[in-house]
């Protein structure tokens, strides 16, 4: 049996953050994934510039490079706009992987079915043994399903199903769209370039509200495949979109039972407004693990629960040091 201080089940963003942490502090753990890095993942892939600054990252050091967008061309019922702010996206086909990579942590491809809690610890199909468990499988983790689904259930209004495709493409439209309610759409469209020729284009959906309007995604996929044809966006691509569910975040959320934690999409941490997974996952990742080095409490209260709040607080914000790779943030800067 292999034996660790902590086990992190799930290697993407969250688990990767919590596991960079805990190494930079000489902690112990090992990553476990059912999937072998890198994979696929569907996702359009939006960071924030506070990403960068949590995973303290220059843009310098990410090899595979990212797309820079300087505002966000919106569409809210019709009505178009341009909103001024600082983002980026990368292909989490890369960036995952890169991240995993970076944290310096053992992996394991491991697909987990049986967890026990034990007297000092957890036993995983008995073969990996830790004190500490951290569930980063995302909505299906088996962490949050064993220890946490019974007294933290779901809530159904919070469900969310999405549908999207990322592939190559010769684009000439370098600039992010979002399209918000349109064809009474409970959710929102986007259309989103990437670097090295990607494009990543997709809708979410509140699923119980798309049931109750007697809609399905497929109609409103057949829709956005019109709309991206029609304003030239995308062409002559035979579309094979590959569907996903996750939670937004909800007012009670019971994120630790003894040494158990979970993460992520795995605790339901996708903002309220935007449905953004990543940036709340990497923060969740990082104090499961400021918790774990410091014997300390556990709470995602601090994770901001909308979006639009950092894009307009970022609009007018000029690039900092580090997202232009030419230097460590100030303490200002990180705070």
């Amino acid at each position: 049996m292999i034996q660790t201080k902590v086990i992190i089940v799930g290697g993407g963003p969250a688990g990767a953050a919590c596991a960079w942490s805990l190494k930079q502090n000489n902690v112990d753990c090992l990553i476990l994934d059912q999937h072998k890095f890198p994979r696929l993942k569907p996702c359009a892939g939006w960071i924030t510039p506070e990403v960068l600054q949590d995973l303290d990252l220059n843009i310098s050091d990410y090899s595979y490079g990212l797309t820079t967008f300087t505002s966000l061309h919106i569409s809210i019922h019709g009505l178009k706009f341009r909103l001024p702010t600082r983002q980026y996206a990368i292909r989490r086909y890369e960036f995952d992987d890169w991240l995993l990579h970076r944290t310096g942590a053992p992996v394991q491809v491991h697909e987990v079915k049986t967890i026990t809690q034990v007297r000092n610890g957890y036993d995983v199909d008995g073969e990996f043994f830790s004190k500490y468990l951290v569930g980063a499988g995302g909505t299906h983790c088996p962490v949050y399903r064993t220890f946490f689904k019974t007294a933290s259930p779901r809530a159904k209004e919070s469900l969310i199903f999405a549908q999207e495709e990322e592939f190559p493409y010769v684009y000439t439209d370098k600039h992010c769209r979002l399209w918000f309610l349109e064809n009474n759409l409970p959710g929102y469209a986007w259309y989103v370039p990437k670097v090295n020729g990607y494009v990543n284009v997709g809708l979410g959906a509140k699923a119980e509200q798309l049931k109750a309007n007697g809609a399905t995604l497929k109609n409103h996929w057949n829709h956005l495949v019109e709309k991206l044809d029609k304003l030239g966006l995308v062409r002559d691509h035979a579309f094979k979109p590959k569907g996903y569910s996750y939670y937004l975040r909800r007012n009670y959320l019971e994120v630790r039972r003894d040494n158990a934690f979970v993460v992520g999409d795995a605790a339901g941490l996708a903002t309220l407004d935007m449905g953004e997974g990543i940036g709340p996952a990497i923060k969740s990742g990082l104090l499961a693990a400021q918790a774990i080095i410091h014997d300390a409490d556990y709470s995602v209260a601090s994770i901001p629960k909308y979006s639009l709040r950092s894009l307009l607080r970022l609009g007018s914000a000029l690039p900092s040091a580090r997202e232009r790779g030419t230097g460590r943030p100030t303490m200002r800067q990180r705070g």
